[in-house]
Parts: C-alpha cells; structure tokens; sequence
C-alpha cells in the first residue's frame, strides 16, 4: 500500500480521501434518520463534532493499513454523496466494504458506481483476495447493490448485531478475486 491514499474516479465519480470541509456535509446527509437506522455505526442523532473526530482518524488508519475511508462526490462539482469504505485484514487478503449515500441520491445508481470501483481497487491495487459485506436484514437497498457488483449471498447471521437496543439479522455477501477476475475477463 502507499503512503498516500489515492484518488479514484469512475464516469460520474470521484472517490477521494476525506478533508475536514467535508464535515458539515457529513453531518448533514449522515445524519438523517433513514440512514441512521440502516447502519449499525452511524449514530442519530448526529452531533456536533462527530463528523470532524471521524474525519481526523481516516489518514492514521489508512496509513496503518486498516481502513481506507473514501468520500464519494460527483465529478461536475465535487459534492458529498455519500462514504465507501474498505476495513482491511491485509494478512488475511480480505476486506468487509461498508457504504452510505445521503438520501437526496438514492436510486441513482452511485452506490453501486462507487462499490465497483472500490471492488477493483481492492483486487488490483491491494491485493486482497475477498470482500466480504453485511448489512441489516432490513436494508434490502443495500443486498442490491452487493448483488449488482458480482457479490455472492454466504448467508445470514441470525440477531448478530444491536441497533438501537433491538437485535439485528446480519446478511452477508462476498466476492473473491477470482470470480471478479472471471467477471471482468467475460466483460471484455
């Protein structure tokens, strides 16, 4: 891995390292209800502060080979969409993806724009040999999108996580290289 985290673009996005200007955006679409109660991390409400204490831990994380926290924007003006992340086991090759995209982008495609990308980045550029990712049993939006970008269901774990003190089933899905491999050599 580099030093520096890179930049990564796709047709309609641009998936860069986090600056604290990004905070009040953060705060913003992150801190809504819906997304809250989809993620198991992402508190609501959403305080003053919490966005600028995240934001300070991505470069130390990163270069310690941890997590790599991108902020998706759009590529016309460099808006905040949402957060894609990758939460590494590098001496397991494997990551878990983790992802949010603020409610006023819903439904248009730039989850999954942003997953695909970072699914390659992780495959090409890190290395890893699975990405793994899990979301709420309830969170079918996101099950789609994991779907879309070639992950297969492994299964579900029964009451695995709490969300606001109520006990959540735990969907998961993977890819491996081999079959991104497969997917991009039969795209060709």
């Amino acid at each position: 891995m580099t030093d520096r985290q890179p930049t990564l673009t796709t047709e309609r996005l641009i998936l860069r390292p986090f600056e604290l200007r990004d905070a009040p955006d953060v705060q913003r679409l992150a801190g809504t209800r819906e997304i809250a109660e989809t993620t198991i991390n992402i508190p609501h409400p959403y305080e003053d502060g919490i966005a600028e204490a995240w934001i300070a831990t991505h470069a130390e994380r990163f270069e310690n080979g941890g997590v790599v926290n991108f902020a998706i924007c759009d590529r016309e003006g460099d808006h905040l969409i949402g957060a894609i992340s990758l939460f590494l086991k590098p001496h397991h090759e494997r990551a878990e993806i983790g992802y949010w995209v603020g409610k006023p982008y819903w439904g248009k495609g730039y989850c999954t724009e942003a997953a695909r990308e970072i699914v390659r980045y992780g495959f090409d550029e890190l290395g890893l040999n699975r990405i793994f990712g899990e979301y709420m049993a309830g969170n079918s939006a996101s099950g789609r999108v994991m779907e879309k970008i070639g992950m297969e269901y492994e299964g579900r774990l029964r009451q695995h996580m709490m969300k606001w003190g109520e006990p959540q089933d735990m969907m998961v899905y993977s890819i491996l290289k081999s079959e991104y491999q497969a997917m991009q050599k039969a795209s060709e």
